[in-house]
């Protein structure tokens, strides 16, 4: 009986790809690995040899190799850090450029702002999103709160460290992942080897581009802070008490009474006007019928004499 010549080469291909397809699993979650099936004695030699060259990834844990910057003691901490900042001016405009002021110093930018204006054009109130490097905060919201009149102030810190050296971790695994499944691909003799290799390594690509976003997105958010402004206009003049005397106060204080008592009395002619019809619609048949009937019950009167 004559055997394929490239059978035991096949069978150790997929089962080097089963074994990086379990690598990946172990450091990302919810992620099914390939169906490759067979099994021979020269397969267990070229699948450790693959485990071998996986850049320091255990098998079992999925672990980085250790480095002095991921020991306990030389952790730093990321920490997303985002405040809000109310002010009040009489001059919104002026505050505004304050602001700007402050946040160039602090090598800052703007990132969204919305300005609304009064019906004589001048701007009533602004609302600044700012981006700040985040060893300035504090001293940032400092000067902030001094640039106008402070109506709240808020400050909030998120601590990611555990999330950012997590989301590290499983990009470096899934990397290692992808060049073993590479190298795999290129050893590949058959279309059915292929379609599957190309098939996991679309899976664990899509899973390393969601990390990157991620890894991405932390990154952002710990190195820059970010600070909304809100400035609303402080108005001048203060609303004037009027005088509580004097003629034309008492005449005006008379015509709301007037006024007041004219309403009061409509409203309830108007209450009792359906009664008063129902009333009259009623009784007046009812009165007829009664005084008919007491004429009836009346003695005749005796003849004049």
């Amino acid at each position: 009986m004559t055997r394929r010549p490239g059978k035991h080469r096949l069978v150790a291909l997929a089962l080097a790809l089963t074994t990086t397809a379990a690598l990946a699993a172990c450091t990302s979650s919810g992620t099914d690995g390939m169906d490759v099936g067979g099994t021979t004695s020269e397969a267990p030699a070229e699948g450790a040899q693959d485990l071998d060259e996986g850049r320091g990834f255990s098998e079992a844990s999925g672990d980085a190799p250790t480095s002095d910057a991921s020991r306990p003691g030389a952790i730093e901490r990321s920490v997303i850090s985002t405040g809000t900042v109310s002010l009040r001016s009489e001059d919104v405009a002026q505050a505004r450029r304050d602001v700007q002021r402050v946040v160039d110093s602090a090598g800052g930018t703007v990132s969204e702002e919305n300005t609304e204006t009064d019906d004589e054009g001048d701007v009533a109130y602004a609302r600044l999103v700012l981006r700040v490097p985040s060893s300035r905060f504090d001293s940032v919201m400092a000067d902030l709160e001094e640039t106008a009149e402070l109506r709240a102030s808020q400050r909030t810190a998120e601590d990611v460290t555990t999330q950012v050296i997590d989301t590290r971790v499983r990009v470096r695994a899934q990397q290692a992942s992808l060049k073993r499944i590479e190298q795999i691909l290129a050893r590949a003799e058959t279309i059915q080897q292929v379609m599957a290799i190309e098939s996991q390594l679309t899976r664990r690509q899509s899973d390393l581009d969601s990390l990157k976003a991620q890894e991405a997105y932390l990154s952002d958010q710990t190195s820059l802070s970010t600070i909304t402004v809100d400035i609303s206009r402080l108005d001048e003049k203060e609303p004037e008490e009027e005088d509580g005397s004097g003629f034309l106060t008492g005449l005006e204080a008379g015509w709301k009474a007037l006024v007041a008592a004219a309403v009061a009395v409509t409203t309830v002619a108007g209450a009792l006007l359906p009664f008063v019809v129902v009333a009259l619609v009623l009784g007046w048949p009812l009165w007829v019928v009664v005084r008919r009937a007491a004429r009836r019950r009346r003695p005749p009167t005796e003849a004049a004499a």
